[in-house]
């Protein structure tokens, strides 16, 4: 159960990054198609402090979770 947890978290979380990935290029490929959004890189910045917030929780899973049995896709 424990590694079941643990890849959920990291799978939720490698999800998230690449949604977020996705829009920041969505922004960057056609900024002028996005009309709900008038500042572009305040766009693009939200998107990245997402990113990094979920980047953030793969780097604690691996550092403070000690599962040798758990794949980490980072590595």
């Amino acid at each position: 159960m424990r590694k079941q947890l643990i890849n959920a978290m990291k799978a939720h979380a490698t999800g998230e990054i690449q949604k977020h990935l996705a829009n920041v290029e969505v922004y960057l490929s056609n900024p002028a198609g996005i009309g709900e959004h008038s500042d572009i890189t305040e766009a693009i910045g939200i998107e990245l402090d997402k990113i990094a917030r979920y980047d953030d929780q793969l780097e604690v899973i691996k550092k403070y979770v000690k599962d040798s049995s758990v794949e980490y896709p980072h590595d």
